[in-house]
């Protein structure tokens, strides 16, 4: 057991280098306000600008986590302070707001540092006395105070160059006391002493496969996210509401960031001492309190009295203002340490991965907020409107947790007589205790009845998330005709951004059915398209919206893209092996006609006032009136009734909840990663042409009004991968695939020739017709290779398990393949943001699309080639 002197001096320097990492985490809520003077940016723009550290710093955690606990807390913590400092020096340099945005990405890996202390500190203390430990540790969310406090005088003084740089020295210097004055955990030199193997990225993972895990980081996303928020906000909101100076706001704002940082602390201490499921209590209580009070806008009344009229106003003074937010920064403090005592508790043996996920989300909640405010700054117009973001955010928390913690009570002590709400919750309905397809008896009695059910609400659920997910790929095209000013460039990027988002979300979404459950995460998933949907009509009705809201929205879009990978894996654990891929087929080729219907509709619908007054005001393009919003709020009575429908009609699967740890083994396994390969080859192609083909058509043939025939290929993709699945049921989805990449690269070579002859008169139609044939083939692709993985994964798992029970293999072999349907969904879809990136870059370039697509044929090349060599050859492997 490490010294008590060890023990002290550890988490003194530990603190310390977290304080430093925090201050130039939080760098930006200060010298920020100058860039933004300098540069002339917008409150949105400003709003990012602040966030992007803070994205950054939570997106790493989970891995950092990882890595404290494969390596040790010491030396990770120390290359994240030097990198840190590095990219803080080269803010200096950065003379423009793109620049600004891609080093503040590096100054974010500061906040990657909570994690790796957290684990680091947690191995170094006994479990009584680690809540206190931690949030000693925790204080040092007082950087946040340290930059308010300092760096307003060094910028007024010096500029916020001088900032930068001192701040870069100040971390440098801090990082080599650490290394001296700290020591490795005794777990980490135990495993070196004993050449042990770190465990693998599979086993850090299974922990959050745990639905408390989530709850802790919603938790977090209030406490530690709002708290991160608000500290990037306030001297703004000082500023622009009681119109103080950048000194004063920023004093007065380090009075909240104090409170919610050295009282970190003392809420440790309280959680050690009685319980951090009190502490969160009195957390949820009293924040809730305050954030209503502070929500309330500054209001003028009239009063009709018997003898006249006389008015009054109400409104938070600073004073007021200040006291209530340190009394809210003091129990989100309280709350912080509280979330953080449970880890160790419950998971000591996986606290870097835990606390990297729960540390992630609570961080995403320091980067969305600040964006969220700015957006309802903009469009809601009231100041305290933030407030009123956060006292919802608390009450959904503290509902949930009081919720569960009723719920875990009742089992402990099922003799306490349960209210009708909890007894509802246990009774058998659309939980299916159940489920037996592979028995021929049972599917024939009730299993393709449940089964159809399920498989036909879900594909209008999936419908309407492919026509959100591509909608930007038609509304793009007439952003300019109604005043944006936007390059083509910058219109190439918001084609793309759905699929970047839309693909990196389906690697979360694989896994999600476990933990939600089907018909739960179907119902959720389908509702938050309404996001999107509405942030879009209202944007595109004013020509001043900035570009980066824009942007935004372009990302959330792709809330609709990550929605397949869930939609499939669910389906395939509802169909026996036989019929896996026609089902799989029908739910990814009709829901992949929302990619169809959106091109095919919105043309038609904004030329029209179908909503009379309730969609806003037309736009004048010439003589002609437009509707760009109808794009959008076309969709919202149909997303709607679809969540209720999913929600009250599907069905969740029991077996299946318990089961997300037990897919990670996909990561280890190779044919999911070739799986991967073959469908960006398909899928990417398919959703990448759909998004790009408008574009790309508009650009190279000008004279063609070809938006009206974008709508044609997606429509055969679709129809094709629906029609096509019983072929590879019957020939084998290998030898199908194969002929695929061979069609393909012969559509891919017809658009090149057609390009190079685009002059003459009939070269778009033969443009067209290639691209007809591209798209039929990875409709076909699309169906075949998922139809190849459940063949694939039965023949391995057999493989690797033989001797066990077939039930046991049967089983492995389902899990492992639904995963595998999910996360090679995810992977594929990157092609919806590489392919628009490709043909932009290209002519950007180049001034044409010829070199992209060179590259796409290579591609296709490789993947026939991988096709042949490990499932169809007479000595694969695997044959399917």
């Amino acid at each position: 057991m490490i010294s008590r002197t060890s023990q002290k001096s550890a988490l003194s320097f530990t603190t310390i280098a977290f304080t430093a990492c925090f201050a130039v985490w939080t760098i930006f809520a200060i010298i920020g306000v100058q860039i933004k003077q300098d540069l002339g940016l917008s409150e949105t723009e400003f709003s990012l600008l602040i966030a992007t550290p803070i994205l950054a710093g939570s997106l790493v955690r989970l891995i950092l986590g990882i890595w404290a606990d494969q390596y040790g807390g010491r030396p990770v913590f120390l290359a994240v302070m030097l990198s840190s400092a590095f990219f803080t020096w080269c803010l200096t340099f950065a003379d423009s707001y793109g620049m600004m945005l891609l080093t503040a990405l590096g100054i974010g890996l500061a906040g990657g540092s909570f994690v790796v202390g957290v684990s680091y500190i947690s191995k170094l203390y006994e479990k009584e006395r680690q809540g206190t430990a931690l949030g000693l540790y925790g204080m040092g969310n007082i950087g946040a105070a340290v930059t308010k406090l300092l760096a307003p005088f060094v910028m007024v003084s010096y500029g916020w160059h001088m900032v930068a740089q001192v701040w870069a020295v100040a971390l440098v210097v801090i990082a080599v006391l650490f290394w001296i004055f700290t020591k490795d955990e005794p777990q980490i030199k135990a495993r070196k002493e004993a050449h042990a193997v770190p465990k693998s990225m599979a086993e850090s993972l299974k922990p959050l496969g745990k639905l408390q895990v989530w709850r802790f980081s919603l938790y977090y996303f209030f406490v530690f996210g709002g708290f991160v928020a608000l500290a990037l906000w306030l001297p703004r909101y000082y500023v622009g509401v009681y119109d103080l100076d950048i000194e004063t706001a920023g004093v007065l704002a380090a009075f909240f960031s104090i409170a919610g940082s050295v009282f970190r602390a003392y809420g440790g201490h309280l959680s050690d001492k009685y319980g951090a499921r009190s502490v969160m209590y009195w957390t949820f209580a009293v924040c809730a309190v305050c954030c209503f009070l502070l929500s309330y806008p500054e209001t003028d009344y009239v009063v009709h009295g018997i003898d006249g009229d006389f008015a009054f106003s109400f409104g938070w003074g600073v004073f007021s203002f200040t006291v209530i937010l340190f009394v809210l920064g003091f129990f989100m403090s309280l709350g912080k340490a509280a979330v953080f005592k449970h880890i160790p508790v419950y998971y000591p043996d996986n606290v870097g991965s835990v606390a990297g996920i729960v540390g992630l989300i609570g961080g995403l909640g320091g980067f969305v907020l600040p964006i969220c405010f700015g957006l309802m700054t903009d469009y809601v117009n009231i100041p305290s409107s933030a407030f009123m973001l956060m006292f919802l955010l608390v009450a959904v928390a503290f509902l949930w947790m009081h919720v569960s913690i009723r719920l875990m009570e009742r089992r402990k002590f099922p003799e306490i007589v349960k209210p009708h709400f909890f007894t509802e919750l246990e009774q058998p309905g659309p939980v299916l205790k159940v489920w037996k397809p592979e028995d021929e008896a049972f599917w024939k009695r009730e299993g393709y009845k449940i089964a159809r059910r399920n498989l036909w609400l879900s594909v209008p659920a999936l419908f309407l998330a492919f026509a959100l997910w591509m909608v930007w790929s038609v509304v793009v095209v007439n952003l300019p005709a109604i005043g944006f000013a936007f390059t083509t460039e910058q219109l190439f990027w918001l084609t793309a951004l759905p699929g970047l988002s839309g693909a990196t979300l389906r690697i979360f979404y694989s896994f999600m059915v476990p933990i939600f459950g089907g018909r739960r995460w179907t119902a959720i998933s389908t509702a938050l398209l309404l996001l999107p949907t509405i942030g879009i009509g209202i944007a595109v009705q004013d020509p001043t919206t900035p570009y980066p809201v824009f942007l935004i929205l372009a990302l959330l879009c792709g809330l609709g893209g990550g929605n397949f990978a869930s939609s499939m894996s669910n389906i395939a654990f509802f169909f026996p092996k036989r019929e896996k891929g026609n089902a799989l087929a029908l739910n990814a080729g009709l829901g992949n006609l929302g990619v169809s219907a959106v091109q095919f509709l919105v043309p038609i619908v904004v030329v029209y006032n179908i909503f009379g007054g309730l969609a806003g005001a037309p736009q004048q393009v010439g003589d002609t009136e437009l509707w760009v919003q109808n794009a959008a709020f076309l969709w919202v009575p149909f997303i709607i009734l679809s969540a209720v429908l999913a929600w009250y009609f599907m069905n969740d699967i029991a077996d299946v909840r318990a089961s997300v740890a037990s897919q990670m083994a996909i990561f280890e396994r190779k044919h999911n990663w070739i799986m991967c390969v073959l469908y960006i080859g398909t899928f990417g192609s398919f959703i990448g042409f759909s998004a790009a083909f408008p574009l790309l058509a508009k650009s190279q043939f000008p004279d063609v009004n070809s938006l009206q025939l974008a709508f044609i290929g997606p429509l055969v993709g679709a129809l094709t991968r629906a029609g096509s699945g019983w072929a590879a049921d019957k020939y084998g989805g290998g030898r199908v695939t194969l002929g695929v990449f061979v069609a393909m690269i012969l559509g891919t070579v017809g658009v090149l020739y057609f390009l190079g002859i685009k002059d003459q008169p009939y070269a778009f139609y033969g443009f067209f017709a290639m691209f007809l044939l591209l798209f039929a083939a990875t409709g076909v692709g699309n169906a075949s290779t998922f139809q190849m993985i459940p063949v694939i994964f039965w023949q391995d798992r057999k493989r690797a398990l033989a001797g066990e029970p077939e039930e046991e293999i049967r089983k492995a072999a389902e899990r492992e393949s639904a995963a595998v349907i999910g996360f090679s969904s995810a992977i594929g879809a990157f092609g919806a943001f590489f392919i628009p990136q490709s043909y932009g870059m290209s002519i950007a370039s180049f001034g044409t699309a010829d070199v992209a697509l060179y590259i796409f044929i290579a591609f296709y090349a490789l993947c026939l080639f991988m096709t042949w060599y490990f499932y169809t050859r007479k000595g694969a492997d695997v044959k399917c």
